[in-house]
């Protein structure tokens, strides 16, 4: 009786930190009006278990692979939606707004923002008791967007050697390139 009443009282200490917990994970949309103006889309989307079979055709002899092997084991998804169009504003700023909307609460590593250009780079990281829980990325341009978000633990020393391994598209910022 004594124990039963002790986990009772725990679940009520704990459940409300739980409950407080943010969701690494954004809810992005389909996007599938803007697939069909696009001349180029690409729309991934990595489940734990994708992600897994994707970590047991690595060769572990290569040094480099093995590394990206042990990366992907604290990946647990990964969401890629990245739109160019033939011509200027052929999607709304809500589109994006509704990604951006999802990311109060996280800490905004960098900001790149060209007013002539109108091209936009936001990262953010979860963070959560000292660990990485979560990174998004909104870049867009005016004819161009790209959102990626990866649930689970990564520096941001990692994304460079992800982006080789899992082929994921690299984000071009004017001058400076980000890779994704």
């Amino acid at each position: 009786m004594k124990m039963r009443m002790l986990m009772i009282a725990l679940s009520c200490f704990l459940l409300p930190g739980l409950s407080a917990a943010q969701e690494a994970k954004l809810k992005l949309p389909e996007f599938r009006s803007l697939a069909s103006k696009a001349t180029e889309s690409v729309n991934i989307s990595l489940s734990p278990w994708l992600l897994h079979m994707a970590g047991s055709f690595i060769d572990d002899k290569d040094e480099d692979s093995a590394a990206t092997k042990h990366l992907l084991a604290g990946i647990k998804s990964i969401q890629i939606r990245s739109y160019q169009f033939a011509s200027d504003n052929a999607y709304s700023a809500a589109d994006i707004e509704s990604v951006r909307s999802q990311l109060t609460g996280w800490s905004q590593i960098m900001q790149v923002h060209h007013r002539e250009k109108s091209e936009d780079v936001d990262m953010y990281l979860l963070i959560e008791n000292n660990v990485t829980k979560g990174f998004a990325l909104i870049a867009s341009e005016p004819r161009e967007f790209t959102i990626i978000n990866i649930v689970g633990s990564i520096s941001l020393e990692d994304l460079p050697q992800l982006e080789r391994q899992l082929h994921l598209p690299k984000v071009g910022v004017g001058q400076t390139h980000l890779l994704m």
